[in-house]
């Protein structure tokens, strides 16, 4: 800013030009950054069954190598965006980075499917240090039009990530460079990750919340995760070991646990404290009714994405470059909707989601119409995987959007943080649960199986339909 009061008159324009400019250099950062996170979340879908194979793993292990990941990112999200607004959001977001390309290497040497879950978990603390301050510092970075164009460039990355992420790990197992089968889905991260770090403090400039101190709420984030745990362990292993004593016990834990997280929290703010999740957020229906849209939305993302993706390799046999061709029609389609969802958004609100959610549930309908009639046609899944497409770009980013479009950015590392824990305890809970329909449902064949997922998650988008038509009608 000095620079710019002390440049002659007719060089102002040109440096303050170049300043708005520079802003836009920490942009691909933070993309690369979110590009790890969410790659490494679906990019092991195409390689589940060479990783079955390989260390031994049973579906317990399969869905724990997913909902793991998910439920360690959900947990420390709370904390990280609170932290980040406090420490440094870049600080932050390089720690995140560090930790996360180390945790890929672990993952890229496991010798054992213990192992590897173990580095899943490390990675998903490594996810969670890094997402919320990739959306809070694009709040603070950029402001009006330009934050509107951020978010939609990040949530079309998020969603191409997501959505190509299997096409990705198609390529790199049937390329196979270093010789080294599904292991390469993960060492990929290690050079990117060493990239980004070595950027950073150039192109990012650090940002943090006025006033306040970096105090965590240890026993809020104590409760968080038992409540969290507590709901996932159960769906993960429950159905594997016959739904013992102890997976109904933890199951009943789970929402007093909750209650336990929630009552503490109001306790904390009445003695002055800081709490994980101011409770006073909840009573402005864009935030909360947002919140629970992101929950029962991202519920269904992994969960689809896992289940089609081992009916396609161990249900039709494709490989996983072909497995991963085929959702390359997905990521298509979401792309194209994505590209138009911020102008639709800004055009007709809450709208968008509803019928962003209601195509979604039509894809996975039609999906399901072509697996159980046309069997021998993995064509004839493509009008399906279209709908699914179109439907997720008209939703992830305009439910973001929404939610975000009126945070004081004094608090956005906290919000992002709380939006992104509701992503992540979706994608955790979705697995687990869809989890327990899909391998319960095998033994009568992978196309059963997946018919009966698919179908709860379509019945599970008419309610995000339905939770969206609540958001304010007001346009962001």
């Amino acid at each position: 800013m000095t620079d710019v009061l002390s440049a002659p008159a007719a060089t102002v324009p040109v440096v303050r030009a170049r300043l708005r400019d520079s802003k836009w250099l920490a942009l691909p950062v933070l993309l690369a950054g979110t590009c790890l996170i969410v790659l490494d979340f679906f990019i092991v879908n195409v390689a589940m069954a060479s990783m079955q194979r390989d260390l031994h793993a049973g579906a317990t292990a399969v869905e724990w190598v997913v909902a793991g990941y998910g439920l360690t990112f959900a947990v420390f999200l709370l904390a990280a965006g609170r932290l980040g607004d406090r420490i440094g959001r870049r600080r932050m977001f390089a720690s995140g980075v560090g930790l996360f390309t180390v945790a890929s290497l672990l993952c890229g040497v496991a010798p054992s499917a213990s192992l590897l879950v173990s580095a899943r978990l490390l990675q998903g603390v490594g996810g969670a240090m890094i997402s919320p301050s990739v959306l809070a510092l694009i709040g603070t970075l950029y402001a009006g039009a330009d934050r509107a164009r951020a978010i939609g460039i990040y949530a079309t990355v998020m969603g191409l990530a997501a959505a190509g992420g299997q096409l990705v790990g198609g390529v790199l197992l049937q390329v196979d460079l270093l010789g080294v089968g599904w292991r390469t889905v993960f060492l990929i991260n290690v050079p990117v990750g060493i990239a980004v770090l070595c950027v950073v403090r150039r192109w990012v400039p650090e940002s943090r919340a006025v006033g306040g101190d970096a105090r965590i709420d240890v026993v809020g984030l104590v409760l968080a995760s038992l409540s969290l745990a507590t709901l996932v362990l159960p769906l993960v292993d429950g159905r594997a070991h016959g739904w013992p004593v102890w997976s109904l016990v933890s199951l009943g834990l789970a929402p007093v646990l909750f209650v336990d997280f929630v009552l503490w929290q109001r306790r904390l703010v009445r003695r002055g404290g800081s709490p994980l999740v101011e409770p006073q957020w909840f009573h402005d229906r864009t935030f909360s009714v947002g919140m629970l849209t992101q929950l029962a939305f991202w519920s269904g993302q992994a969960s689809y994405f896992l289940v089609l993706a081992l009916y396609l390799q161990l249900g039709r046999g494709l490989s996983a470059l072909d497995s991963g061709l085929v959702f390359s029609i997905l990521a298509f389609a979401y792309l194209v909707a994505s590209m138009r969802a911020p102008l639709l958004v800004g055009r007709f609100g809450r709208a968008v989601v509803v019928e962003g959610a209601l195509m979604l549930a039509a894809g996975h309908v039609a999906t399901v119409v072509a697996v159980s009639w046309c069997s021998g046609s993995v064509a004839a899944l493509a009008p399906g995987l279209l709908l699914v497409g179109a439907g997720m770009g008209l939703c992830l980013a305009p439910i973001t959007t929404l939610v975000l479009s009126n945070v004081d950015p004094q608090r956005a590392g906290a919000v992002s943080g709380l939006l992104s824990t509701m992503q992540q305890v979706g994608n955790a809970i979705g697995v687990a649960a869809i989890g327990v329909l899909f391998f319960g449902a095998v033994p009568r064949g992978y196309a059963h199986a997946f018919d009966l997922s698919t179908i709860a998650l379509a019945v599970l988008l008419v309610g995000v339909a339905g939770c969206a038509r609540c958001l304010p009608g007001s346009r962001p």
